[in-house]
């Protein structure tokens, strides 16, 4: 069955641009970043923070007290008498939480709900996990996000071979891959048009970066940082990653810094916080799958399809489908079993292109899905994604503009 009672006002809703790592995000603290842009954000929509009933962080990456993640982070940004959980599903992050705070509203917990979305794979933490009972009483350690990148502990392979994986079995040559990511850079292009009036739809622009004491300006960011600007040749030259494979790092994703926000809320609230009268968005439903190990990118499938049944619609209903696509396999696969054309999916920019923060990623694109829809005055949007553990995640919404 899909949601009834979920309901996004229009505008209320935001991201930072993403920056690829170690650059000018590279030495926020995430949450205290996330708690001033949504600060920010919320202020210059006219959202009376102390209004917000519930709060719901998403993160994967650990900050420094992250523990109090959630209350602290809420109370960082304006309203110390609210709390909710905080989400870590790798990839999928974003979906979850945007699928939890509609859970909150469905059920009548909440009547206003904000879900912040924040990491850092800058700087990423080193662990040190104690065992006397190790050689010579020596702990194991652990380097967050190299460390998982490059070892899923339950299928016993890296990010990459589930993208190899899958292409071998498909048969999803490196031609291919360029082909999409020339199209996918070119979309992405298409959000900086006329002085990045796209972006600017949605973008908390400029950010200014200072240096610990608040005082001395370090960087102005004006937009994401990272995006390439392939060519056909420069991507053929490219070798692939593993030898005998097929995806090569100008065929996959990059991982950044960056953060996004979301209110939800019902129908009523909506119409009165809504930045245009004449948009109503609706969230209608959440899908997710698993499927055999090392084969992350066809999670995307079962994901999109259990998102869409529930919202009781097909594929031909959508107007708008945007994917998280770590590697270019994924658009790949997508389209092959949908039977829709590259160009359907991801206008004006995907994680491929921009980066991969991880846990805002979904949610920035969901919210470029919004804005595409009302551009195109309303219509069903579909978001799908991989996630780690070979799982995926999707999330229906409906745009209706009068």
């Amino acid at each position: 069955m899909p949601f009834e009672k979920s309901f996004v006002p229009y505008g209320c809703y935001w991201s930072t641009p993403f920056c690829r790592w170690q650059g000018s995000f590279a030495n926020l603290h995430a949450l205290k970043f996330a708690a001033e842009v949504a600060h920010r954000a919320l202020t210059e929509r006219k959202v009376p923070i102390d209004q917000i009933e519930t709060f719901i962080l998403g993160w994967t990456i650990p900050q420094k007290s992250c523990f109090y993640g959630a209350p602290w982070t809420a109370g960082m940004l304006g309203n110390a008498l609210i709390t909710g959980p905080m989400i870590g599903q790798a990839c999928a992050t974003g979906a979850k939480c945007v699928q939890t705070a509609a859970h909150e509203i469905e059920c009548g917990a909440s009547g206003l709900c904000l879900t912040v979305t924040a990491d850092r794979c800058s700087n990423g933490p080193h662990l040190y996990f104690p065992n006397p009972l190790g050689p010579g009483g020596t702990g194991e350690k652990e380097d967050w996000v190299l460390d998982n990148f490059g070892d899923d502990p339950f299928a016993k392979n890296a990010m990459i071979d589930t993208a190899e994986n899958c292409a071998r079995e498909y048969k999803v040559t490196k031609q291919e891959q360029d082909e999409l990511v020339l199209l996918r850079e070119k979309q992405y292009r298409d959000a900086l048009a006329n002085d990045q009036a796209f972006q600017k739809r949605y973008m908390v622009l400029p950010i200014e970066v200072k240096d610990p004491s608040g005082r001395k300006v370090l960087a102005t960011v004006t937009g994401d940082e990272g995006p390439r600007n392939s060519t056909a040749e420069g991507l053929a030259k490219l070798k692939p990653v593993q030898p005998d494979g097929t995806v090569s790092f100008g065929a996959q994703t990059f991982p950044a810094d960056g953060n996004c926000g979301m209110l939800v809320t019902t129908r009523d609230r909506a119409r009165e916080l809504s930045l245009d009268k004449n948009v109503e968005i609706q969230v209608l439903s959440y899908g997710q799958g698993r499927v055999r190990k090392g084969f992350m990118a066809e999670a995307i499938i079962p994901a999109a399809k259990q998102a869409l049944e529930r919202a009781g619609i097909g594929i031909k209903d959508v107007a708008v489908i945007k994917t998280h696509n770590p590697f270019a396999v994924n658009d790949v696969l997508f389209c092959r079993e949908f039977g829709v054309k590259w160009e359907r999916l991801n206008n004006y920019g995907s994680s491929l292109v921009y980066g991969h923060p991880q846990g805002p990623t979904g949610m920035r694109l969901i919210i470029e899905m919004i804005e595409e829809l009302v551009l195109r005055g309303g219509g069903y949007g579909l978001f799908d994604g991989c996630a780690a553990g070979d799982t995926g995640a999707a999330v229906v919404v409906k745009v209706t503009c009068k």
